[in-house]
């Protein structure tokens, strides 16, 4: 059993008086936890003061943001675990910037860090932060919870939601844990849908445990029909464009017709004998990285979109064994630092006056 302890980020004024969470206080509430063999500390996440306790209090309740306080109880503890209980997310906009911050946590805190999200507690502060938000809180979480899975495992990865939208991000490094437990809070019974389609566990608060049994009894079934779907159905829903025996030639032009929608690749004399060459040297089982204009999926930087059809032109060729790829290089191409084949300071390097470097005693280098 894991037993863990109430850190309080955001509950002067909810269950503590105002005041009471001092940053030393919070601080050392998380050392005696940690002290006493506890597994970790859970804080909460308010922005903005609730109407009942803005009337009950004359001063303001601190409300601490839990993943910035988390920096500093990592910082001053060794073992103990720290975890968002719960990170609201229809209040952050900006759903990159809050990955970025939750991976930063985890490197810095040595992979001490379990995430809980929900959707908030009180609709009143999500209306502050958001007065002109049309979408339901459930379904900005549904959103943010698919975003952060892609940010944190997919090279680079895109997002077009009506809340979060994000193009070709490619947030590194990724988290230090191979998988950050992500946990879906609240007690309504969306929330154990959400757990079972993109979390890995739930977290339900201040429940009679009648109902926790009951509900518990649902999300295991639930789960448990998943389970059963994905034994029915056991070939893999990602295959992999070509396999790794393949020709070279082949993988490329799997990959021009497959995901580019090409109709025809065409390879100059330059890239064959490269191509060819590389697969005499052994390398022919590497995988291939096309490099070509970012403007569509053709090699025409004039054209954009995804047209189909069109023919694939492949110039050139490099071999990068180091990285593990074969660069393909369509069309015109340049790779980096793509700079120009002339330097515009060339024609003026005969004006610049050479420089004389000295040494530590004076003599000229």
């Amino acid at each position: 059993m894991r037993v863990s302890a109430g850190l309080p980020t955001g509950m002067e004024g909810l269950t503590y008086p105002i005041p009471f969470s001092d940053p030393e206080n919070v601080i050392k509430i998380a050392q005696a936890a940690e002290k006493f063999g506890y597994d970790s500390v859970w804080g909460n996440d308010h922005m903005t003061t609730q109407n009942y306790v803005r009337a009950e209090f004359p001063v303001p309740p601190r409300f601490w943001e839990p993943l910035i306080t988390y920096a500093f109880v990592l910082s001053e503890t060794k073992t103990i675990k720290v975890g968002t209980g719960i990170l609201v997310l229809p209040m952050r906009h900006d759903i990159v910037v809050a990955a970025k911050q939750i991976v930063t946590l985890d490197h810095f805190g040595k992979g001490r860090l379990e995430l809980g999200v929900g959707i908030g507690a009180y609709r009143e502060e999500f209306k502050a932060l958001q007065p002109d938000a049309r979408m339901q809180r459930g379904d900005i979480v549904d959103e943010g919870l698919q975003a952060l899975r892609l940010l944190f495992n997919e090279r680079v990865a895109s997002f077009d939601g009506k809340f979060y939208k994000f193009r070709d991000v490619e947030l590194y490094p990724k988290p230090l844990q191979k998988h950050i437990p992500i946990y879906v809070g609240g007690n309504n019974a969306n929330n154990i849908r959400r757990a079972v389609a993109w979390g890995d566990g739930w977290l339900p608060a201040g429940m009679h445990v009648d109902r926790l049994r009951k509900d518990v009894m649902t999300l295991r079934e639930m789960a448990e029909k998943v389970v059963a779907l994905i034994a029915e159905n056991p070939d893999p829903v990602v295959r992999a464009t070509y396999g790794a025996d393949e020709p070279v030639v082949e993988k490329i032009q799997r990959v021009a017709r497959t995901i580019y929608g090409a109709g025809e690749v065409q390879f100059s004399e330059v890239a064959t004998a490269k191509l060819r060459q590389f697969s005499e040297w052994g390398y022919g089982k590497l995988a291939v990285c096309i490099a070509k204009t970012q403007y569509s999926f053709t090699d025409d930087p004039k054209v954009l979109g995804a047209p189909s059809g069109w023919t694939l032109h492949v110039t050139d060729a490099a071999l990068s064994a180091g990285a593990g790829f074969i660069v393909v290089i369509c069309g015109n191409t340049m790779l980096m630092p793509g700079l120009p084949k002339v330097s515009r300071a060339a024609p003026r390097m005969s004006a610049v006056r050479p420089l004389i470097w000295m040494n530590w005693n004076g003599a000229r280098l």
